[in-house]
């Protein structure tokens, strides 16, 4: 690897990381907009965007996935759990839980290795068991002094765990991926699009989007750009994921969390108790010790494309 090609890596890594990192204050700015409608506008959009660009590549063989009932289905289920973890976090951040988002995806990496452990039964170096052991402790820590399981930190992290386990078998670029996901679960975004969730009871008709020409510019510039928002930094994580070692991107990934951490405190003003950072500090330890356990595997190992699938937050 020559410097040039670790400088346009890092590059794209940063990029793409950092638009992840402050996404919950993109979030912000449509938060007059019900999450369900914003997570169906972004199925909508990726779709749009990421369809666009396939074609423009003359890129059509993505969609021969669904030509074959096993990966078909395996595609359908992974986009929905995407779309689980797509509206949990755009909920989370626009009810003030920003920081427990955060949380999720610092633990992420350590979750995706014990279901790593659990269904292809992938070994464990002695690095690893420490840094579960950290998050399990930092976890019980929050719990014991919040008075609370932090549900959508382990939400998030579950989801999207599960998320990069079924797209192990699926062997699809990331935008491939983004593009087969988005189209199975299409229909879905276009269902909940005409359902409206407040009130007593939900609601079906034509009339729940009649608030979109009433949306100031200020809100329905940001919303049309749902899609490029999903499709940027995705493609920016997968230059940088054939372009720098896992050790090197692993470094990065921590960024986008932290980004989210010191939004959520410093911009958006969340309740953030001095005792946290007790509980905190298990988790950053465990995220060191993970980043520490990647360098083992070698300075040259690039990520597959089963590891390029970044599309959450």
């Amino acid at each position: 690897m020559n410097n040039s090609s670790f400088g346009k890596g890092v590059l794209f890594a940063v990029g793409g990381f950092s638009v992840w990192g402050f996404l919950p204050l993109y979030w912000r700015l449509l938060a007059v907009i019900d999450p369900i409608h914003i997570l169906a506008y972004r199925i909508l959009g990726s779709l749009l965007v990421t369809g666009i660009i396939l074609a423009a590549n003359r890129n059509f063989q993505w969609l021969r996935i669904f030509k074959e009932a096993r990966k078909a289905a395996l595609a359908v289920l992974a986009g929905f759990v995407l779309c689980l973890n797509w509206g949990l976090y755009i909920w989370a951040v626009n009810k003030g839980h920003a920081i427990e988002a955060s949380l999720g995806y610092f633990i992420n990496p350590l979750v995706s290795i014990v279901l790593g452990l659990l269904f292809f039964r992938e070994k464990l170096k002695p690095l690893q068991w420490a840094a579960f052991g950290c998050v399990c402790t930092g976890v019980l820590i929050l719990t014991i002094l919040s008075g609370s399981v932090p549900w959508i930190a382990l939400a998030l992290a579950v989801s999207f765990g599960m998320y990069g386990l079924l797209k192990k078998t699926i062997t699809l670029s990331a935008l491939e991926s983004l593009g087969t996901e988005t189209l199975a679960t299409a229909p879905l975004g276009l269902l909940l699009l005409f359902f409206s969730f407040n009130g007593t009871s939900p609601r079906f008709g034509f009339q729940n989007l009649s608030y979109l020409p009433a949306l100031p510019a200020h809100v329905l510039v940001p919303l049309a750009f749902c899609g490029a928002l999903s499709a940027l930094p995705l493609y920016c994580f997968g230059q940088g994921a054939k372009l720098l070692p896992l050790s090197t991107l692993g470094f990065f990934q921590i960024l986008s969390p932290t980004i989210q951490f010191i939004v959520g405190i410093f911009i958006l003003g969340e309740y953030f108790p001095r005792q946290y950072y007790f509980a905190y500090s298990f988790i950053w330890l465990a995220v060191i010790l993970h980043i520490l356990s990647l360098r083992n595997q070698g300075p040259n190992i690039p990520l597959g494309p089963e590891t390029a699938a970044k599309e959450s937050k």
